[in-house]
């Protein structure tokens, strides 16, 4: 008897690995239900996370939380002016052997771990931060004729303080895109912050356990990109993205006044598998034209570039991204069964 699982039972032991994910993380992390989501799904689908928020609000604890419910190597990286590539990569050193020959033999950094979490990473300087951002893209390090690959899963979650401007490098257009979600991190409301206080005023902190590993990680990935997409939802998606450049037909009248420059073909990859993982913990097999709507904005808010005029007006991306969902999508509404 044939022992393989059949794509309904794979998507189905996919949904209750990610809801284990997610009820463990819960533990010790307080709300910030649409983060843990966000994060969860970056990883599946091979990506990575831009989290943007004030100090305290629980960046740190989160990407530690997810090294240990996940049972993988972590390592935190505090980016600040002085770091260096070769503090992040690793570099050769000259060692000595029995014999007395030296030789040079390569020490790993910190970025040969599966979670790395890229701290404050607007403080480092753009040679520091494109080692990172190379790492990121192509998931091996070059060092002198030598390539070494990083280990899988490879998942590097990087965070920045909006506030904090003095002594910053902010990330050019072209490494923000390389992040596969960019998330808000909102303070805590009052009754989150009560409950955060009991969790850690209150007797001992609470503990995590190991729900999945590395190789599981790397199964639910592949499960996720066999989720099938229509041939209509997979051109909405190019056309959101489409919509985000002012020069577009169907662009709304805020893309055209405000973006110098809309999102990458990057941003419609991250819609179609950020959907494609949605729609498997909505317990479905497909994707739906909601579970676009859903993702637009982690997927497209760090991928528009503002022009003069909407930079000195401040005008969210999030607000010119509301537009694009209405102009092509329609404006929202309640998921049908027949929904596609």
């Amino acid at each position: 008897m044939s022992t393989e699982l059949t794509i309904g039972q794979q998507l189905e032991a996919f949904r209750k690995d990610f809801d284990a994910l997610r009820r463990e993380i819960g533990k010790v992390v307080v709300g910030q239900e649409q983060v843990v989501d966000a994060m969860l799904t970056a990883m599946v689908s091979g990506g990575h996370l831009l989290l943007e928020g004030v100090p305290g609000v629980g960046k740190t604890l989160l990407v530690e939380t997810l090294a240990k419910v996940l049972e993988v190597s972590f390592q935190r990286i505090q980016f600040t002016p002085d770091l260096m590539p070769a503090d992040l990569i690793g570099t050769y050193v000259v060692m000595e052997t029995p014999q007395g020959r030296r030789t040079f033999e390569f020490h790993k950094g910190p970025l040969f771990s599966h979670v790395i979490l890229a701290d404050q990473i607007n403080r480092g300087t753009p040679k520091t931060q494109s080692a990172l951002l190379e790492a990121m893209e192509g998931e091996s390090i070059s060092v002198s004729s030598e390539t070494f690959q990083l280990p899988q899963p490879f998942f590097v979650m990087a965070t920045q303080n909006p506030l904090e401007m003095e002594g910053t490098f902010p990330l050019p257009e072209p490494q923000l895109d390389r992040f596969f979600f960019k998330v808000l991190v909102e303070p805590p409301s009052v009754q989150q912050i009560e409950e955060i206080l009991q969790r850690t005023t209150e007797g001992e902190p609470p503990g995590v356990m190991a729900v999945a590993d590395g190789r599981r990680i790397l199964q639910m990935r592949q499960i996720a990109r066999r989720v099938p997409v229509a041939a209509e939802l997979r051109h909405l998606a190019a056309l959101l993205v489409a919509a985000t450049h002012p020069g577009h037909q169907q662009a709304p009248q805020s893309v055209r006044q405000f973006v110098r420059y809309g999102s990458s073909p990057r941003g419609a990859q991250a819609l179609v598998l950020a959907a494609k993982v949605r729609a498997v913990t909505e317990g479905r097999a497909e994707a739906w034209r909601e579970d676009l709507r859903a993702v637009a904005h982690p997927a497209l808010r760090h991928r528009l570039i503002l022009n003069f005029e909407g930079q000195g007006e401040e005008i969210p991306s999030d607000l010119l991204i509301d537009h694009v969902l209405e102009a092509v999508l329609g404006p929202p509404r309640a998921a049908a069964p027949n929904d596609g």
